[in-house]
């Protein structure tokens, strides 16, 4: 009984370092981008951003995961973002399809200035260990 128990006992000794050896490390790439603009449409397939930084309107589709919140971080009900609306939209490209993840709806401000458009991208490294 005991040579079996030496047995089993040197067994797990010599496999236990090869199985923590084994796990593998993924990295996942996450790029988010923000844009600010003017919400020109609002569909059941998408929001439309008309910016300055851009010469045509960008379309960028919406998940169920995607937030809507107001400049506080308070959440604002999607069905209250309307056409007209200034926006800050956070978003993520996956092979060519453009998807808001946070919405920021600004208040409407009268000034006599143009429009203030700023483009940020941030770049987030995970990895994971399997």
């Amino acid at each position: 009984m005991k040579k079996i128990i030496s047995v089993v006992f040197a067994w797990a000794v010599l496999v236990t370092p090869c199985a923590v050896f084994a796990q593998q490390q993924t990295t996942v790439n996450t790029q988010t981008t923000e844009t600010t603009g003017t919400i020109s449409e609002m569909s059941p397939d998408g929001i439309v951003i008309r910016s300055e930084t851009s010469s045509s309107p960008t379309n960028y589709t919406y998940t169920k995961s995607t937030t809507y919140v107001d400049e506080a971080g308070a959440p604002v009900a999607m069905e209250t973002v309307k056409s007209g609306q200034p926006v800050t939209v956070y978003y993520t490209t996956d092979g060519g399809r453009t998807t808001a993840t946070r919405v920021i709806v600004r208040k409407t401000t009268t000034t006599t200035d143009g429009p203030s458009i700023e483009k940020k991208t941030t770049t987030t490294t995970t990895t994971e260990n399997k």
